[in-house]
C-alpha cells in the first residue's frame, strides 16, 4: 500500500495516539511488530498517519500495548474506518488543508466550547458579516473566492444543527462587538442573528464584559474545544495569523479546558441561566443593539 502524500488532520491524530499508547506501554516499536508481523517502517508510518492501519491490527496493537480502555479503542477503529469523505471534499482542491480538517473535525464533534475576543466566532456568523472579515483579510482576492469562503463557512455551520445536535458554548469577548471592520448594519443583523441563535436548546452564548477580572488573552489566540465520543481524543483548535494549530496532548487539553471555564465563569450569564432579556449575556446584547439603533437615527 503507498505512502499518502497528503495526511489529513484525523489520520495524523490517530496515529498519534496509537504511539501514544505503545509509548504509555514501555513498548518498543520493534516488539510492537514482531508481535503483528509486520516491518519496522510499516508501524511508523502508521504512527505517522501516513498509512492506513486494519481494524484487525488496530485491535492486536492495542491488546500487545495493554490498553484495556474499549470505548478508546472502538472511537480509534472509526477514525481508521473513516473515509475522510465529505460535504468538503469538493472544496480540498481549492481551499487550505487546515479548513478542510477543521470542517471534519467539527462534523463528528459531541460539543465545542468556543472562545473569541476580537470577532464572532465563525459558526455564528452571519454572511454578510463573514464577507466583511474576508475582504477586509484579504483586500485583493477575487469575489468569487471570497464567496467560496462564504459558502464553505455556511456549510459548515450546519454542524450546529445536524443530528445528533452537538452542544456549541461560546465565550465572546465584548471587544468583538465594537470591531469597525463591518459597517453598522452589519454588525446589526449579526446582534439579531445572536439572539435567535441564543433560543436554540443546544446554543450557549455568553458574552465576557470589559469589566470581567479576566485577562481574555490567557492561550494568547482564539480557541474551539471539539469534543469527540471519549475524552481522550478531545481537539484543540487554535486560531494563528498564519496557520492553525491543532492540539490533542492531554496537558494541553486540561489547560485550554480549565481556560474555557474561568473565563465562562466570569462572563455573563446566559439566556438559560438567566431567563430575562433585560439580563446577563443576551441583555447586554440587546443594548448594544439599542445603541446602534439610536446611533442610525442620529445619523453619522
Amino acid at each position: 500500500m503507498g505512502l499518502r502524500s497528503n495526511v489529513s488532520q484525523r489520520q495524523r491524530r490517530l496515529g498519534q495516539e496509537l504511539r501514544k499508547l505503545r509509548e504509555a506501554a514501555g513498548v518498543p516499536r520493534a516488539e510492537a511488530c514482531r508481535h503483528i508481523g509486520i516491518h519496522t517502517p510499516h508501524l511508523s508510518n502508521i504512527e505517522a498517519g501516513r498509512t492506513a492501519c486494519s481494524e484487525a491490527r488496530l485491535r492486536a496493537l492495542a491488546a500487545v500495548y495493554g490498553c484495556t480502555n474499549e470505548p478508546l479503542v472502538d472511537a480509534l477503529v472509526e477514525m481508521s474506518n473513516a473515509t475522510g469523505k465529505g460535504w468538503w471534499s469538493p472544496y480540498a482542491k481549492t481551499l487550505e488543508s487546515r479548513i478542510i480538517d477543521l470542517a471534519e473535525l467539527e462534523s463528528a464533534a459531541t460539543a465545542h466550547r468556543s472562545f473569541q475576543w476580537l470577532y464572532i466566532p465563525g459558526l455564528l456568523q452571519t454572511p454578510d458579516y463573514m464577507r466583511s472579515l474576508f475582504t477586509r483579510t484579504s483586500p485583493t482576492a477575487p469575489v468569487e473566492v471570497i464567496e467560496e469562503y462564504v459558502n464553505f463557512r455556511l456549510r459548515r455551520q450546519q454542524a450546529l444543527v445536524d443530528e445528533p445536535l452537538p452542544d456549541y458554548h461560546a465565550v465572546i469577548h465584548e471587544a468583538a462587538f465594537h470591531m469597525k471592520f463591518v459597517d453598522r448594519e452589519v454588525m446589526l443583523d449579526q446582534l439579531e442573528y445572536l439572539v435567535q441563535l441564543a433560543h436554540f436548546p443546544n446554543i450557549t452564548i455568553q458574552v465576557l464584559p470589559f469589566s470581567a477580572d479576566a485577562h481574555p488573552a490567557t492561550p494568547g489566540a482564539p480557541y474551539t474545544l471539539l469534543d469527540a465520543q471519549v475524552p481522550e481524543l478531545c481537539t484543540i483548535h487554535v486560531e494563528q495569523p498564519v496557520a492553525s494549530v491543532f492540539l490533542g496532548d492531554q496537558p494541553h487539553i486540561n489547560r485550554f479546558a480549565t481556560d474555557f471555564a474561568r473565563l465562562s465563569s466570569v462572563s455573563l450569564a446566559s439566556l438559560d441561566l438567566t431567563g430575562q432579556l433585560g439580563e446577563g449575556s443576551l441583555g447586554l446584547i440587546h443594548h448594544l443593539l439599542y445603541l446602534m439603533k439610536e446611533g442610525r437615527h442620529a445619523g453619522p
